[in-house]
């Protein structure tokens, strides 16, 4: 069981959490997540790492609640423990100086994104972030962001903050002006599919980090399988990030509704 250290609310559906995993804290690396479990009878959900203390043993979590099993997680404080919790899961983040990077994360897309941000940087790379949400009280962790970025350009829906439009209108504002050497992209799976299509039309290359339904974790059950360069993968082990151009987000979409 792990315990909850820490808890704050981005937003009434955006909460961090701060738990003890000192294992977890020592071996994990940008990119990674978990898988955690609340009750043993429990939905088994997988959540990627936005930081880590290993000073602490901590790692943080950002989770929104979309339904039962984020709502019970969401409803836990400090104090209380979460039932199961395995990882560092997945392949991590190939970090390396490719020039100019372009973080580009939607929403609660944002946390996962910010320790690749961080390392993109650390590795010498000229770091612009692009975040984007529907309106200003649902961008989070932009201090942090800004911390470890040469540039942020913020993109609301509503043009409460920022610039008004879509994610792709940062993203391409940056690609018309300088050379981009590679573009991440974490947030909703449609997000990604058009931030995806705008780079393939200018011959950006671009990593997304895909967040299938996970079941197990550890490839075994087949739920997180997708379609890359007209093979299956799993996300779980073979991802979570792949060459964007290559995934079939469509069929990727379509089995995300299984549950709807």
């Amino acid at each position: 069981m792990n315990k909850i250290v820490g808890k704050e609310y981005f937003s009434d559906k955006v909460v961090k959490f701060e738990v003890e995993a000192p294992l977890i804290a020592h071996s994990r690396r940008a990119g990674h997540f978990v898988i955690v479990r609340v009750g043993k009878k429990g939905e088994r959900v997988p959540y990627t790492i936005a930081s880590a203390d290993p000073q602490k043993g901590t790692i943080t979590l950002v989770i929104q609640r979309v339904g039962k099993s984020s709502e019970k997680l969401c409803q836990l404080e400090v104090g209380d423990y979460i039932t199961d919790m395995v990882g560092p899961l997945g392949k991590a983040t190939h970090i390396e100086n490719f020039g100019t990077v372009v973080c580009a994360g939607g929403g609660v897309g944002v946390a996962p994104m910010l320790p690749i941000i961080e390392a993109m940087q650390h590795a010498g790379n000229r770091v612009i972030s692009v975040l984007a949400a529907r309106s200003k009280d649902l961008i989070i962790l932009e201090d942090q962001v800004r911390h470890h970025s040469d540039e942020v350009i913020i993109m609301t829906d509503d043009g409460s903050y920022g610039e008004k439009g879509l994610i792709t209108a940062g993203v391409e504002k940056v690609i018309l002006r300088e050379k981009v050497d590679l573009c991440v992209t974490i947030g909703p799976a449609i997000m990604m599919k058009f931030v995806s299509e705008l780079t393939r039309k200018y011959e950006v290359p671009t990593i997304a980090s895909l967040n299938t339904i996970m079941v197990d974790g550890t490839g075994m059950c087949g739920a997180c399988r997708v379609t890359v360069g007209g093979k299956t993968r799993f996300v779980c082990i073979d991802g979570p990030e792949f060459d964007a151009h290559q995934v079939d987000f469509d069929e990727m979409l379509m089995r995300l509704k299984a549950y709807n």
